[in-house]
C-alpha cells in the first residue's frame, strides 16, 4: 500500500503566474532586507547602505521567484 501524499500529480497543471511569483518574491525580499536592518549599525554610512539594500533584495528575490515559476511552467509543458 503506497503512503498517502498531499501532492496530487494528476490534478490541475495550469501554469503558474510569473508576475504573481515575482510580486511574492519582491515582498519576501523586502521583508528579508527589513529584518536584516534590525541589526545595529557600526558606522554612519551603514544606514544608507541598508536602505539601498531593500530594493536590491526585492529585485533579486523577484527575479529568482519569476525564474522559478517560468522554469516550472516550461517543465510542465515539456513533460
Amino acid at each position: 500500500m503506497p503512503l498517502p501524499s498531499l501532492f496530487d500529480s494528476y490534478g490541475d497543471s495550469r501554469p503558474w503566474g510569473v508576475p504573481r511569483a515575482a510580486a511574492y518574491g519582491a515582498a519576501i525580499g523586502a521583508l528579508a532586507a527589513i529584518v536584516k536592518m534590525l541589526e545595529p549599525a557600526h558606522h554612519a554610512g551603514a544606514l544608507v547602505a541598508k536602505l539601498i539594500e531593500i530594493p536590491a533584495a526585492a529585485l533579486a528575490f523577484a527575479a529568482l521567484f519569476a525564474a522559478g515559476a517560468a522554469l516550472r511552467n516550461a517543465l510542465v509543458v515539456r513533460f
